[in-house]
């Protein structure tokens, strides 16, 4: 018989604290179940370890510069195993678009872990599977604040304060988000920058703002604990504004939230970096999310996703 291991993992999504987490301000990010990544690990007799990707398809040792950080885990893993003289082939199949906030290097690593793991009938814990899924985010983001493995690998929402390690929070919320992505890579180095200057520069008023989004986030996590969706839309209505006043949204990401709101959204808001990525709204209804994310595409959203929450869990 063939041997195989199989990882699963997801998407994830800032619900809000983007930027002002950066200044001491809590973040809350969601899991999307509905954006999945999966990676299957089967025994091959090519005599080397392949990789099957939508970058790159080939031997371990040529994987290009940009996947730097999946082969340092894959290797660093191979080695735990002592799986050197091992050979099979790694297949990375990715919902989650690169370079818009959602998670996509985290998944990978999260799910890589847990197909390794498998492969080799280890058992694997929470802790442990983070720990190896810093391996690959050290080399892509250099230094990860552990958010977004911590996400993708969770069924609950991450509450997140810069230095800490995240802590799960319950969701009792009987909504449904349509996310929608502009088609433009996040700037997100560009946006830090902005708000940098501008504390420098107008330190009251940008630190006023800052200070407005923890607020956000917090009475944010109130309602997303109590089914309070029209509460919960108009914070985040309000977080996309401080967002634009601190120089992190663009024109692509305005239009999109007012096409949502201008068609029955509760809220809206840009989700990550900013400056491109993605945005997303919430309505009460999955009918209301379709016409939404129908609305978001004739205003030229290259992709929508529809995530249902329903109560206590994400569907």
């Amino acid at each position: 018989m063939q041997k195989i291991g199989i990882g699963k993992s997801h998407a994830k999504i800032i619900l809000i604290g983007e930027h002002s987490v950066v200044y001491g301000q809590p973040a809350i990010a969601l899991p999307l179940p509905n954006v999945t990544t999966k990676v299957t690990i089967t025994e091959n007799h090519e005599q080397e370890k392949m990789i099957q990707s939508r970058y790159f398809n080939g031997p371990l040792n040529q994987l290009p510069e940009q996947m730097a950080g999946i082969r340092k885990l894959i290797s660093q893993l191979v080695n735990h195993f002592n799986g050197v003289a091992d050979h099979w082939t790694v297949t990375i199949t990715s919902d989650i678009p690169a370079e818009r906030g959602m998670g996509s290097s985290a998944a990978c690593a999260v799910a890589i872990v847990r197909a390794i793991f498998d492969y080799y009938q280890s058992p694997l814990d929470r802790e442990s599977l983070l720990k190896w899924a810093d391996v690959e985010e050290e080399v892509t983001h250099r230094s990860p604040s552990g958010l977004d493995a911590a996400t993708v690998s969770s069924s609950k929402p991450v509450w997140f304060h810069k230095g800490e390690k995240g802590t799960l929070i319950d969701l009792n919320l009987d909504a449904t988000m349509v996310i929608g992505d502009t088609g433009i890579k996040g700037a997100t180095r560009d946006a830090i920058t902005a708000v940098k200057n501008s504390l420098s520069n107008h330190y009251d008023e940008t630190n006023s703002l800052i200070e407005h989004l923890g607020q956000l986030t917090k009475d944010s996590k109130e309602a997303i604990s109590n089914n309070e969706v029209a509460t919960l839309g108009r914070k985040l209505t309000a977080a996309h504004r401080d967002l634009e006043k601190l120089g992190v949204s663009d024109e692509k990401l305005n239009l999109l939230v007012q096409s949502a709101l201008g068609s029955g959204a509760l809220g809206a808001k840009l989700t990550g970096g900013g400056r491109g990525g993605c945005m997303f709204a919430i309505t009460k209804s999955a009918l209301g999310a379709r016409k939404i994310a129908s609305i978001l595409k004739e205003h030229g959203a290259t992709a929508t996703w529809i995530q249902p929450f329903n109560k206590g869990e994400i569907l």
